[in-house]
């Protein structure tokens, strides 16, 4: 992107191009969508300060932490273990769901309802094998940079008022910038934001009767459907938006979201707002625990984060494979 970038209330009001997208701003590598904030040489130096102590933190839970994982539609892979003689052994996995633990949503994952795919991009091209809008396009040029924890259960407990995940709160932008000024922390363009809720790790440790009762109502920590919360991300200029959250958004979504008329698939969520029209990769479910408290330990709250999907051609969403260095 060469020209000025707009705020977010400019891109409300755009006429050639959906209300609240970023359509067509990124020249260089346009299906790569905010992920093009982030990698320029100049910020992945400045991302190797963060690494002082030599730590390395692992981003993801097992591809079957959540058994069954909160989604419906989505299963634990089966692996199997294979040998071809006594001497050697090859695995494979069957029904291997890539967005049912620690993962990445890609840009296909939504469409703007009324609008289609991010860019304009045709339904005909959101096929298996075709390169439009697919994951591949982050594994070929990764998401690598500064990456910056909110710590808002850290924040929130110190506060007196700590999250009480069983009933699925919802949380406003504001929480945020409140947490930041906390941490005496800033955002800086081009982030990979981290946003520690504590939600996985409740529901992991919860009991199992908690746990099933939470799956049953899909409920869920998460932010409020507004247009606060999409132009916080947009006016930030950030690359990443990732959470221990399910999905980003509070589940059940709010009766008065924002999105009710234009995504009447989804109820309303804000999926549609920020993969589909703001070209937002969304990181969920992730495993947060270990670097929040590294993180307060030490008080510094970046690190030098990578993340690089699956290189499958075509995807839609992928296991992270995220590490943050310190």
């Amino acid at each position: 992107m060469h020209q000025p970038v707009p705020t977010y209330e400019e891109l409300l009001h755009r006429t050639d191009a959906p209300p609240g997208s970023s359509w067509h701003l990124f020249t260089d590598q346009p299906e790569r969508g905010m992920a093009n904030f982030a990698g320029h040489p100049r910020q992945i130096l400045r991302a190797t300060r963060c690494v002082r102590q030599g730590h390395a933190f692992n981003l993801d839970f097992p591809l079957d932490a959540f058994d069954p994982p909160m989604s419906r539609a989505r299963g634990v892979p089966d692996h199997r273990i294979t040998a071809k003689h006594d001497q050697a052994r090859d695995d494979l996995l069957d029904g291997f769901h890539l967005q049912a633990s620690t993962q990445v949503d890609g840009l296909r994952h939504r469409r703007a309802s009324g609008h289609g795919f991010y860019n304009g991009v045709p339904d005909e091209d959101i096929t298996e094998r075709s390169p439009r809008l697919g994951v591949q396009l982050w594994a070929e040029t990764p998401l690598v940079g500064r990456g910056l924890l909110i710590d808002v259960e850290g924040f929130l407990n110190d506060r007196g008022t700590p999250l009480s995940h069983a009933g699925g709160p919802a949380l406003a932008p504001a929480v945020l910038d409140e947490a930041l000024a906390a941490q005496n922390s800033t955002v800086e363009v081009g982030d990979l934001v981290l946003v520690h809720t504590g939600w996985a790790h409740w529901y992991l440790t919860t009991d199992p009767a908690t746990r099933a009762a939470t799956r049953t109502a899909r409920r869920a920590t998460g932010f409020a459907q507004s247009r606060e919360f999409a132009a916080w991300c947009w006016d930030h200029r950030i690359a990443l938006m990732a959470t221990d959250t399910f999905a980003v958004e509070v589940l059940p979504v709010l009766p008065d979201s924002d999105y009710l008329d234009s995504a009447p698939e989804d109820a309303g969520m804000m999926h549609q707002e920020l993969i589909a029209k703001l070209g937002l990769p969304l990181g969920e479910l992730w495993n947060l625990t270990a670097l929040a408290t590294h993180c307060r330990s030490t008080g510094r709250w970046d690190s030098l984060l990578t993340v690089k999907p699956l290189c499958l051609t075509g995807g839609v969403g992928s296991p992270a494979n995220a590490t943050a260095l310190r």
